[in-house]
């Protein structure tokens, strides 16, 4: 990337975090807890995104919550933008140890051995932010968290970044615009069947190499959260954002089993009561994120923004019908039952 480039990156990301102090009032004044004495810890959590997305200021904020109330006996080392670990290694690293805490979208599950999590890509599946909390906040959210400790994960929270539109140096906004293209995808059998589904090639990313994908031609579109498409100024290097919402994307932060258990009690009630806290913040100001994002775009200039009429959403939609009976066909359908009575 050259000279120009990083720091009209390094001023988007400014500016994004001033919005996001903006919009929330939450302090990190709270009395500080006066924890139990004891060892010194030290967490390593590791994620993709750059520090100024809902992912990343959910990480810096329990980072300084963590600091104030154990006086920086318990300390949180936070490494993003894949500085440690990529979409592909991330997990295997955590099993394994090597970190103690990500932050994965809930697309990642499916390919360790539980398919159950593709139910959150499925596309049109939610129509707002409060249908996907009805799912994380409620019974079956709390049931896929505790099916990750049959890998040595221990799940302990949702949040969200919003949902997705798709890019590429054309309009999307009927099924036989995608007809040919090459779409980035993160690894998920339920978006690359999606991406068929509408006549496109999937292409199995990782999400620090899709810039540089698009930018030279190995791909031709991807689909992000606004605020994804530009704190990575992927509208320099596509023409045409199209308004599609047609998929959300969410996180579950978890834990290295082994390192959760090890915790005391105290310890582990004082960080999961922080992390609470952290991911109220985020979900706060996700949907600011995307909202201050697309205005800035718009000011920016850079890249076409469409806005689908209600007939235009209703047609991708019958497009991608098929993959809801495909994952019922590869999950059972008792949990699709349930997502659907949970909505």
């Amino acid at each position: 990337m050259s000279r120009f480039g990083l720091s009209l990156q390094t001023d988007r990301r400014q500016w994004l975090l001033g919005v996001s102090a903006c919009a929330v009032s939450t302090t990190l004044a709270a009395p500080a807890a006066r924890a139990a004495q004891g060892k010194e810890i030290t967490l390593r959590f590791s994620h993709v995104v750059a520090e100024e997305t809902p992912k990343g200021l959910a990480a810096n904020r329990l980072k300084v919550l963590l600091q104030q109330r154990t006086q920086g006996r318990i300390r949180l080392q936070v490494f993003p933008n894949a500085q440690l670990y990529g979409d592909h290694d991330e997990m295997q690293a955590l099993q394994l140890g090597a970190v103690d805490m990500l932050a994965p979208s809930l697309s990642k599950f499916g390919r360790i051995g539980f398919p159950e999590f593709e139910l959150f890509d499925l596309p049109f599946l939610f129509d707002s932010v409060a249908d996907v909390r009805r799912i994380t906040q409620g019974d079956l959210g709390q049931r896929l968290l505790q099916r990750l400790s049959l890998q040595g994960i221990t799940g302990l929270g949702y949040f969200d970044n919003g949902f997705k539109q798709m890019s590429a140096n054309r309009p999307l906004l009927a099924p036989e615009d995608f007809v040919g293209l090459r779409m980035r995808i993160q690894a998920s059998r339920v978006i690359a069947a999606q991406m068929r589904a509408l006549g496109a090639q999937p292409v199995t990313l990782s999400f620090s190499e899709t810039r540089r994908a698009l930018a030279s031609g190995l791909v031709d579109g991807t689909e992000n959260p606004v605020s994804n498409f530009w704190t990575q100024g992927m509208d320099r290097v596509q023409s045409d954002l199209s308004l599609t919402d047609h998929g959300y994307l969410g996180y579950a932060v978890v834990a290295n089993q082994r390192f959760w258990n090890s915790l005391n009690d105290p310890d582990r009630d004082l960080i999961a009561q922080a992390l609470r806290e952290a991911l109220d913040y985020a979900n706060q100001i996700a949907d600011t994120q995307n909202s201050a994002a697309l205005a800035a775009l718009r000011e920016a200039g850079t890249t076409r923004i469409h806005a689908l009429t209600p007939a235009q959403r209703a047609r991708l939609r019958r497009a991608v019908e098929p993959v809801h009976q495909a994952l019922v066909n590869r999950i059972g359908l008792p949990w699709m039952q349930a997502m659907r009575d949970a909505l």
